[in-house]
């Protein structure tokens, strides 16, 4: 996968959890971290505080999901 694929999927969608990421393009989510640190660096993506919830439902620990938010 290529930083490229992250950046398009993030603009399209928005904000998507780590989680959700590593499923989607079958990598390990350490490996995700360093790609969306250097779109963070970038100014293109920002992580949102632990705790933000990632789809308004109750299944998850919200302060255990990471999500990413592409940034205009």
């Amino acid at each position: 996968m290529i930083i490229s694929a992250l950046s398009h999927y993030l603009r399209d969608n928005r904000r998507a959890a780590l989680r959700d990421l590593s499923y989607r393009f079958e990598t390990d989510p350490d490996a995700l971290r360093g790609m969306l640190g250097t779109l963070e660096r970038k100014g293109r993506v920002r992580k949102l505080p632990a705790k933000t919830p990632c789809c308004g439902c109750t299944s998850c620990d919200p302060a255990s999901v990471e999500i990413y938010e592409w940034v205009d």
